[in-house]
């Protein structure tokens, strides 16, 4: 598995401050872009995998939807997380 435990709790360390702070924003979307990231990469060595790709497609809503809540609650927040993992908006 790519996404073991240690590395979900070095992620919302780095993003949430602590390892067991899991509900914060700005770990969950660090969390989703990771896995959007090994999907996508997937998803080019077999493009045919529809199950995938429909799981990709409901992450990166996910994402999105946290991006807006985000954007709407604490702009400085959002603007931070974008630069930090790099995400096109």
């Amino acid at each position: 598995m790519y996404l073991t435990s240690e590395i979900k709790k070095k992620i919302f360390k780095e993003h949430g401050g602590k390892e067991t702070n899991t509900g914060i924003s700005e770990g969950q979307i660090a969390v989703f872009t990771l896995r959007i990231n090994h999907l996508t990469k997937h998803l080019q060595e077999s493009p045919k995998d529809m199950v995938t790709k429909r799981s990709l497609v409901n992450l990166v809503g996910k994402r999105k939807r946290l991006l807006e809540y985000l954007k709407k609650t604490e702009i400085e927040r959002y603007r931070a997380i974008i630069k930090k993992l790099d995400i096109r908006r």
